[in-house]
């Protein structure tokens, strides 16, 4: 099933999993880019939910950019190489 992900999200992976140049992992960094990822997420249906129910179509747009965001992050924090996941975080 992992591969099968992988693959599908080939684009966003191999924009993080470019380079050859040394990086610095830790297993934190993993956990942190999860827990930020979901943060966004949640802070995506927040947004969208506040928008329906004031009506105003204004808060699409965040809501639009936080769902992008965290599930860059989810998708990079779970099927993301280590080198990945240091280029999200620039730790080279």
């Amino acid at each position: 099933m992992k591969a099968l992900l992988q693959k599908l999200f080939t684009p966003v992976l191999n924009h993080f999993e470019s380079g050859n140049n040394e990086y610095t992992y830790q297993p934190s960094h993993r956990k942190i880019l999860v827990a930020l990822g979901a943060l966004f997420l949640l802070l995506s249906l927040g947004s969208l939910y506040a928008s329906i129910i004031s009506t105003k179509m204004a808060g699409i747009l965040p809501a639009i950019v936080f769902l992008l965001v965290g599930g860059a992050c989810e998708i990079v924090g779970f099927l993301g190489s280590d080198r990945a996941v240091a280029n999200i975080w620039k730790r080279k």
